[in-house]
């Protein structure tokens, strides 16, 4: 098959992306679409009609993920497109969409020039990802890729009690598992980077070389309650005051290792935080990311040796690991023609990271998978506030369908 050099509809695509923001959209132009709500099953049923208009075949699994195939003149395992249609709380209109639409406008775009692809090309929207509504994030894929046990994540149940898999029920959305994502040629994610480091450099396209991986430790700190007023300086266990020793050391030894290191304080709980009584224990987190698993190695011998600590105030300190992940490097080649995709079409580029979890990630352990990353502005997501400006959408899916071209030429 020949090569052809043809671009999407930018106009189309930015409507297409408000099209779907309206399922779920809030007063301040967010969008709150938790998964397995009515809004979810709207925008499905939505994303449904969209993709059988252009021929498709749509299918759903037993996680509800669903599968809409553009037939190919061979029948041989799909080029898969896709992320997430499922949002947090007051989240944006990019964030997930931005990859299932974009899948959407490449067929549309084949269709409308007549390009019969040599082997089927499949969009596909994976539940759950977000993890708002039912943890854990990643759900679905994560049973794909056998990292989630299935039975243990269908009785997941969200705030007001209801379980993963009566709501599946009860949207329609419950499918069968002979339908699952098992293999492809590739899988592509487009997705906004939500963060700020193309915005910064200037840049219109992120191939994303990796996801980091990542350490979580939690930190309890024992010491004993006395009057706040009666109790001399000297003869405090002050939970608080060490547990802030303790912080400070962890920066100070982790901000030398690497520039690229990132590492965060997320939950503090002081007890029994009450202002007349010293605090007799405090829990806090350190999670800490990167793509060299020698860098976390170091950071989790910096955390492990926190409880040795001479600045302990006279406290017991404890430190365990709650969780942890290795980096998920993406297939060379499919990074290698995304940059000579961006290159090709005169969009600035750079190779990077994703410290983020994407389902990507999982897919990757069985499919060759690679992401796609355009420029969040003020690096914002997960809020109302998230944008990316509609030129970078544009050329993101570009990208992504002059790589897809690419692959069916060969």
């Amino acid at each position: 098959m020949q090569r052809q050099k043809v671009l999407i509809n930018g106009e189309r695509l930015k409507n297409e992306l408000e099209l779907f923001a309206n399922y779920g959209r809030t007063e301040n132009n967010g969008v709150t679409r938790l998964s397995l709500s009515e809004e979810d099953r709207l925008v499905r049923d939505y994303f449904r009609s969209c993709c059988e208009e252009l021929g498709m075949s749509v299918k759903v699994d037993d996680m509800g993920c669903m599968y809409a195939t553009l037939e190919g003149i061979e029948n041989k395992p799909p080029i898969v497109i896709g992320s997430h249609l499922d949002t947090v709380k007051k989240g944006g209109r990019f964030d997930g969409v931005l990859g299932v639409v974009a899948g959407l406008e490449v067929v549309r775009t084949l269709v409308e020039n007549n390009i019969k692809p040599q082997i089927p090309i499949t969009i596909v929207n994976i539940t759950n990802e977000e993890g708002a509504r039912f943890e854990p994030s990643m759900m679905a894929s994560g049973v794909l890729s056998g990292k989630f046990e299935k039975t243990a994540m269908l009785k997941k149940r969200d705030s007001n009690g209801i379980t993963f898999e009566e709501a599946l029920h009860s949207i329609g959305y419950a499918g069968d598992v002979e339908n699952r994502l098992k293999e492809a040629s590739a899988f592509l994610e487009l997705h906004i980077e939500q963060g700020p480091i193309l915005e910064r450099e200037s840049l219109s396209i992120g191939v994303v070389e990796c996801v980091v991986g990542m350490a979580c430790y939690e930190i309890e700190i024992t010491g004993e309650s006395d009057h706040a007023g009666t109790t001399p300086m000297d003869m405090r266990k002050d939970a608080l005051f060490a547990a802030n020793h303790l912080i400070t050391e962890a920066r100070q030894k982790l901000s030398v290792l690497d520039d690229e290191l990132v590492y965060t304080i997320g939950r503090v709980n002081v007890s029994p935080n009450i202002h007349t009584v010293i605090p007799n224990k405090v829990v806090f987190t350190l999670e800490a990311r990167h793509k060299d698993p020698e860098i976390i190695s170091t950071v989790e011998e910096i955390i492990q040796a926190l409880p040795q600590s001479r600045s302990n105030e006279g406290c017991e300190i404890k430190a365990t690991k709650l969780w942890g992940r290795d980096t998920v490097w993406f297939e060379k080649d499919i990074c290698n023609l995304f940059e000579q995709s961006a290159e090709s079409l005169g969009y600035s580029h750079k190779r990077m990271v994703s410290g983020a979890g994407h389902d990507a990630q999982f897919i990757a352990s069985f499919i060759p998978s690679a992401m796609l990353f355009v420029p969040s502005v003020n690096g914002k997501s997960h809020c109302e506030e998230e944008f990316t400006a509609w030129e970078d959408c544009e050329k993101g899916v570009n990208v992504l369908l002059d790589a897809v071209l690419t692959m069916l030429a060969k």
